[in-house]
């Protein structure tokens, strides 16, 4: 059963294994460094729906029908599903998933959803509430930009801190029967940190100072350092949060920097794919961690990993009204076992 480590951690006793991902990437996806890596590239934005919404569901309903199909398994052998997207009231989630019939949470914690979901998944098999659960999370370019930004066709500039919203979904398959070399060891739920940060095309700067918390936090609970993981990722952070993270930490005495890498950086290449200051979008770690952290896990390259999601908490009417927006952060820790 879990514990209770410090203030803010959960050990997971049973050690909860990821015994498979899957990961569906759009086409500017496809087109960057981790491209190969990706189960599959969806290169029509549509997906062969009427809407982009509609291919976003489909995304995620994908994700979960091929994963099962991956891993060998069948949807009626697992339990409950956290999913969360960036659409009102997640309908991203609920409409891609109704078909597969498993219990079913939603998610909000906008780009930090699928590091929550993986710590509640901890949750649920090591408090012996389920045998098998599954996390997924997607977002979209064009759901996302119509919804907290601009009409696509309005054309308008974007900022050089804005970042490019992945399109894409990846799925976590979790158990406590199945034995994988990917465990979960420990989970760390962060606190909602307001720096009165109002400019919605700078989540980076929403977002770092709740990643430094939360991971300050998992350290002080855990009493270990940087020195003894191999990778610390964070879930979007892009070139901006990415530089302040790197500052933040080196003032409060300790350097990330060797080994620290950000989703959000590792998606697109800048240099070639005009995303400014790089990716973001609840598909971002989630395709990223999928495809790039979990091999390298597997194979037991990497050793310990810390997986801090990170999010921007506002809707399109907070930040109409001029409303702070509000970072979030949420760190598991993945582990190599060998079986």
């Amino acid at each position: 059963m879990a514990k209770r480590v410090g203030r803010y951690t959960m050990a997971y006793e049973s050690l909860p294994s990821v015994v498979g991902t899957y990961s569906v990437a759009g086409s500017k996806e496809g087109q960057g460094p981790l491209g190969k890596k990706f189960d599959l590239i969806v290169e029509d934005s549509y997906y062969g729906e009427k809407t982009w919404e509609k291919a976003e569901s489909k995304f995620q309903r994908t994700a979960v029908k091929k994963g099962l199909e991956k891993i060998g398994s069948d949807k009626s052998q697992y339990d409950l599903v956290f999913a969360g997207d960036l659409l009102n009231q997640c309908t991203g989630s609920c409409y891609g998933l109704l078909e597969h019939d498993i219990p079913y949470c939603g998610l909000f914690t906008a780009c930090a959803t699928v590091a929550q979901g993986l710590v509640l998944s901890g949750m649920a098999i090591d408090g012996g509430f389920v045998n098998r659960a599954i996390t997924i999370a997607s977002s979209h370019f064009c759901t996302a930009e119509r919804q907290f930004r601009m009409p696509l066709e309005y054309g308008g500039q974007r900022a050089p801190t804005a970042q490019w919203t992945v399109t894409g979904s990846g799925a976590y398959f979790v158990s406590g029967q199945e034995k994988s070399t990917v465990r979960l060891a420990h989970g760390t739920f962060g606190k909602m940190v307001d720096y009165e940060v109002t400019d919605t095309t700078n989540m980076g700067a929403v977002m770092a100072p709740a990643f430094c918390d939360t991971l300050e936090n998992y350290f002080h609970d855990t009493n270990t350092g940087v020195e003894d993981v191999d990778l610390i990722v964070s879930g979007d952070l892009g070139k901006c949060g990415y530089d302040l993270v790197c500052e933040l930490c080196a003032g409060d005495g300790f350097d990330i920097r060797p080994k620290y890498q950000d989703c959000g950086l590792l998606v697109f290449d800048r240099e070639r794919q005009d995303v400014h200051a790089g990716g973001s979008g609840c598909g971002c770690s989630g395709i990223v961690v999928a495809s790039e952290i979990y091999p390298r896990i597997a194979s037991g390259e990497l050793k310990n990993v810390l997986f801090v999601g990170t999010g921007a908490l506002f809707s399109p009417m907070s930040g109409m009204q001029g409303e702070n927006i509000i970072g979030i952060a949420h760190l598991v820790h993945l582990q190599h076992v060998a079986n």
